[in-house]
C-alpha cells in the first residue's frame, strides 16, 4: 500500500511540473501519424499501426497505447489518417483517450523536391481518479499519508465537480523530402485547450502547452530491393521535441537490414541525459514488428525505474501481391522506408 502511495505523490509531482506533457514514443518512425499529420499517408495501399509503451514499469508511471490507419490517395495527391491514442499514468490515477483524423497534401516543388502539409483534429478525453491522489498536506512527516488506523488523512484540497473532461484539439505540421533527405516540423495544441480540472498553485493553467517537434534524417542506400528481397539502407535520424520548459532530442540511426532491422539512439532531456535505446525487429510480408529498450541513464535509474519497453505492429498492405501492381503504376521516389 505505502509504495503505491508513494509512486501516486510521484506521479502527482509529475503532474504539477509537467502538466500536459503528452507522450512520445521511442519508435517514433512506426507511429508516424502520432509525429506529424503531414506524414499520413507514406504508403499507397492502407498501413495499419499498433504500438504499446511501459515507461519506468519498476514506478507503475505511465503505459500508452494507440491504433492507427493512413494512406495515400494518388488520385486526389492526399493523405488521409484516423488515429487512437490512449495514456495510463499511476494505474489509472490519469486516463487519457484521444481520437482524431489526420489529412495530408503533397505539392512538387521541383523534380523529385516535395513538401507535405499536414492538418489533425480530434477530441481528448482525461478522466482523473481524485479519491487516489495524495496531496502534500497528507504527508505527516513522520507517519506518511496514513493515520495509525491505515486511513489516508484528510486534505484541503477541493474535489472538483466533474473529474471527466473531453476538449477538442487542432494541430499542423508539414514535411519536406527528396530520394536522399527529409525534415518535418509540426505543432500540436494550437487551441491550447484548457480542461479546467487540475490548478497549480490555486491558478487555472493556460492551458495544453504548445509542443514543438523537429526531425529530420537522410537515407544511405546499402543494396537495392528486389521482388525476391527487401533492400538494405542505413538512416541517421533526428528528433527534437519542446512542451513549455522541458524537451528532448534524440540522436541516432535505423538500419533496414534485408527482413530485419536493428537501431540505437541516445536522448538527452534538456537538463540531464535520459536515455540510450536499443531496437530490434523482423519484417515478413506484409507485417513488421519492432521492440525497444530505453535504459535510464538519468537518477531515476537507481530507483529502479524499469527503463522502457516498447513494442510495435505495422501491418503494410503495399508489400501484400494483391498491390504489387498498384506499386509499379505509382512508383515511390523518397526517402521514408523507416516509416514504412
Amino acid at each position: 500500500m505505502t509504495r503505491h502511495l508513494l509512486c501516486f505523490v510521484f506521479v502527482w509531482g509529475l503532474v504539477s511540473g509537467l502538466y500536459g506533457q503528452d507522450p512520445v514514443f521511442s519508435q517514433f518512425y512506426a507511429a508516424p501519424s502520432q509525429l506529424n499529420p503531414a506524414l499520413a499517408g507514406t504508403t499507397y495501399a492502407p498501413r495499419l499501426a499498433f504500438n504499446y509503451r511501459n515507461q519506468w514499469p519498476g514506478l507503475n508511471a505511465y503505459v500508452t497505447y494507440s491504433a492507427g490507419y493512413d494512406q495515400f490517395a494518388n488520385s486526389l495527391n492526399s493523405g488521409f489518417g484516423l488515429l487512437l491514442t490512449g495514456d495510463d499514468q499511476g494505474q489509472g490515477l490519469i486516463k487519457s483517450t484521444q481520437v482524431k483524423a489526420l489529412y495530408s497534401y503533397r505539392l512538387r516543388v521541383v523534380d523529385d523536391f516535395f513538401v507535405k502539409i499536414g492538418v489533425e483534429a480530434g477530441f481528448n478525453q482525461s478522466h482523473y481518479d481524485w479519491d487516489r491522489f495524495v496531496f502534500l498536506d497528507q504527508i505527516d512527516k513522520l507517519n506518511g499519508p496514513l493515520d495509525p488506523s491505515g486511513a489516508l488523512n484528510p486534505t484541503a484540497e477541493q474535489r472538483p465537480d466533474n473529474t471527466t473532461v473531453t476538449h477538442f484539439d487542432i494541430g499542423a505540421g508539414l514535411v519536406a523530402y527528396t530520394p536522399h533527405f527529409y525534415a518535418g516540423f509540426s505543432l500540436r495544441h494550437l487551441t491550447q485547450p484548457e480542461d479546467g480540472l487540475l490548478r497549480i498553485n490555486d491558478q487555472i493553467t493556460d492551458g495544453l502547452p504548445l509542443l514543438y517537434s523537429l526531425h529530420l534524417g537522410t537515407e544511405i542506400t546499402l543494396r537495392e530491393g528486389n521482388k525476391r528481397r527487401p533492400g538494405s539502407f542505413i538512416s541517421p535520424n533526428i528528433l527534437a521535441i519542446r512542451q513549455a520548459n522541458f524537451g528532448q532530442i534524440n540522436v541516432g540511426a535505423y538500419g533496414g537490414l534485408g527482413a530485419f532491422f536493428v537501431g540505437t539512439w541516445y536522448r538527452h532531456a534538456w537538463s540531464n541525459p535520459d536515455a540510450l535505446i536499443f531496437l530490434g525487429g523482423l519484417r515478413y510480408g506484409i507485417f513488421k514488428i519492432g521492440y525497444t529498450y530505453d535504459l535510464t541513464l538519468s537518477q531515476l535509474a537507481t530507483a529502479p525505474s524499469g527503463g522502457a519497453h516498447e513494442l510495435s505492429l505495422i501491418i503494410n498492405f503495399e508489400n501484400s501481391e494483391a498491390f504489387k501492381q498498384q506499386q509499379k503504376k505509382s512508383r515511390i521516389n523518397d526517402c521514408f522506408q523507416l516509416f514504412r
